[in-house]
């Protein structure tokens, strides 16, 4: 099944996290595109640094439960810490959509609620998949037209 899953770090040489990051989804999962990395400010949270971004589309066999913690255990392994909302962090791993499942568990969202209005994950999207579409809301393309 396809997922979309959007990176992000902006501490502890950011640019190094998203690429091993990929390497390692490269060992689980077929990693079928790579966006470019975006540059972007960070969105809510405490004054830190600019964010490096991007998204990829892979294919796994994972329950999206046991994705979701895939995609935690190489967040772990790179040293992320969880200990404040919206702050800095080594890496970010969000899983945006997979296939076409649709969640509200607490656990996981699917797809990822807020991803319709994020610049940081539409745009790098499109660049990979550009008939992409947000199952809950609609084309990519349009999602980030309406955006300020």
């Amino acid at each position: 099944m396809k997922a979309v899953v959007a990176l992000g770090a902006n501490i502890v040489s950011p640019q190094e996290q998203i690429e091993l990051a990929l390497a390692l989804l490269k060992e689980s999962t077929d990693v079928l595109a790579v966006s470019s990395l975006y540059v972007t400010r960070p969105v809510g949270g405490p004054e830190q640094p600019d964010y490096i971004n991007a998204v990829c589309t892979l294919e796994s066999d994972l329950p999206a439960a046991d994705l979701l913690s895939l995609l935690h255990g190489i967040e772990k392994t790179l040293g992320r810490e969880r200990h404040e909302h919206w702050g800095p962090r080594t890496i970010d791993l969000d899983l945006i959509q997979y296939g076409n499942i649709l969640s509200s568990a607490a656990e996981l969202e699917l797809p990822h609620p807020r991803a319709h209005e994020r610049r940081f994950v539409l745009e790098p999207w499109l660049e990979i998949e550009p008939e992409a579409l947000l199952l809950t809301h609609g084309k990519v393309r349009d999602l980030l037209e309406q955006l300020p």
